[in-house]
């Protein structure tokens, strides 16, 4: 896609930083967070996470593995839309961070491994 169609979104290259090593904890040991609380919920094989928007707003993507999988969980804010992907690609596992830049106000983000 030509480079014309991205725009300036804000904060510049990981001026909303992404969250690299996630900490979790059981459901019932979380007090801050409400029960109707909304969260992104990824599960591969048993291995089930829970992403609470309320932190993804401010980070907008995590690099985790779940189930073993290396993953990246995005969310943006001005699209209110979520997806996960597998980190691994051409047998590298690479770790992803935020442009500063959108696309028709989606979140662009980049793999800090080739810049791309």
């Amino acid at each position: 896609m030509p480079l014309s169609q991205f725009q300036a979104g804000g904060p510049g290259k990981d001026g909303i930083p992404a969250l690299d090593h996630p900490r979790f904890a059981r459901a019932a040991a979380i007090g801050w967070l409400a029960p109707r609380e909304p969260v992104i919920e990824l599960a591969i094989g048993r291995d089930v996470r829970a992403y609470p928007l309320q932190i993804l707003i401010w980070h907008e993507i995590v690099n985790d593995r779940v189930g073993g999988v290396p993953v990246a969980v995005t969310f943006c804010p001005l699209c209110n839309t979520a997806i996960a992907f597998d980190r691994n690609v051409r047998r590298r596992t690479l770790s992803f961070g935020t442009t500063g830049n959108v696309r028709n106000s989606d979140l662009v983000m980049y793999d800090r491994q080739t810049e791309s």
